[in-house]
């Protein structure tokens, strides 16, 4: 049934998910997840499934119509996300990788690869190429209250989590200095500490913070300013060494990798699988990290990440941060800090009751 596949129609629904604990950043806060979820029903009975992260509501009814209307474009072609990725690409070319568009595509490669999982009985990770292995996971954090929060960056390192990654940049350094201090003190020295700007910082201002902060043993700092300035990055990142800079979650597609590759913007590679271009995109993101040597790390999208991060050559550090969890029918969970990709497919099943309940109009 593999080679044989053919798209009969796709489904989109969006969905507010709540989180199992709210992520602050300096840019706002995320108290459920606005999700869209996509099935892509086929010919031969198979349902691929994925869903997209659309960070916020304001972007869930632009999402769901933009997928409603390319749906006639896919119906009655195979189930071949590289060849359905081309397509896309030609028709999409004056409009533009980024915003509504990339997402689209990229979820629909998602469900795409987990109908041909689904059809082989496989995980998307074998189909890679891969195996189903346990995954070295940091648990991830926005921005702290160091006087309520850190019991729970306690019951982390108590559950086996070996990294943390925190959110900084919202108020003064002093503040950031506090919250970086006291979570370094509660964690210990052997358990790995990364922070993350959220790109809310100037490159002087970066620079300073990052300076004053480096004597609590940072594994990275992500993104301190702007996602697309790219020399900004490797502005900071030449000042700061030997600290290091992570970026990438928010390149758009291969080729937005590439760009920051060639401009020397990062230490270390963070890819988000909607907006690299799906699987099919984490493919040709993978191969540019092993040829640059760029460690590589996944950002959100748990469920799927965990399929690709089985079969990247220089796979470094999961993130553990459970967007979809309230609707689906089992969650996965991290297990002594450790996450395992399960199938068939990307493994995503939908609790319809709880996104019936969860249905955003």
């Amino acid at each position: 049934m593999l080679h044989s596949l053919t798209i009969n129609s796709i489904a989109a629904r969006a969905v507010l998910a709540p989180m199992p604990r709210p992520v602050r950043t300096a840019s706002g806060d995320i108290l459920a997840a606005p999700l869209v979820l996509v099935d892509i029903q086929t010919n031969e009975g198979i349902i691929g499934r994925s869903y997209a992260f659309a960070y916020n509501p304001l972007m869930l009814r632009s999402l769901v119509q933009f997928l409603r209307d390319v749906a006639p474009d896919l119906v009655g072609k195979a189930v071949s996300p590289r060849e359905r990725m081309r397509q896309l690409e030609k028709r999409l070319t004056l409009v533009g990788w980024q915003g509504v568009a990339g997402m689209a595509v990229g979820t629909l490669d998602m469900a795409l690869w987990d109908a041909l999982g689904r059809a082989a009985n496989l995980p998307v990770a074998v189909l890679l190429g891969g195996e189903v292995k346990p995954l070295d996971a940091y648990d991830s954090y926005g921005i702290l209250d160091i006087k309520t929060d850190l019991a729970w960056i306690e019951a982390s390192v108590a559950s086996g989590f070996e990294a943390i990654k925190i959110k900084l940049g919202a108020g003064e350094v002093a503040n950031d200095i506090a919250v970086v201090a006291a979570v370094r003190k509660l964690i210990g020295p052997k358990v790995r500490l990364m922070i993350d700007f959220n790109q809310s910082q100037t490159t002087a201002s970066a620079i300073e913070r990052i300076l004053r902060l480096q004597e609590f043993d940072l594994t990275w700092v992500e993104e301190p300013v702007a996602a697309d300035d790219l020399q900004g990055h490797r502005a900071v990142r030449e000042a700061v060494h030997p600290v290091l800079i992570q970026t990438g979650e928010n390149w758009w597609f291969p080729r937005g990798m590439a760009n920051a590759i060639a401009a020397r913007a990062s230490d270390l590679a963070m890819i988000d699988i909607m907006k690299i271009g799906g699987v099919t995109g984490w493919i040709s993101a993978a191969g540019q990290a092993e040829a640059a040597s760029l460690p590589l790390s996944s950002h959100t999208f748990i469920e799927a990440s965990a399929h690709t991060m089985a079969a990247s050559p220089t796979a470094s550090w999961f993130e553990y941060l459970d967007l979809a969890g309230a609707v689906l029918t089992e969650r996965l969970l991290p297990n002594k800090g450790k996450v395992v990709p399960r199938g068939p497919g990307l493994g995503l099943e939908w609790d319809e009751k709880a996104v019936h309940k969860l249905a955003f109009e």
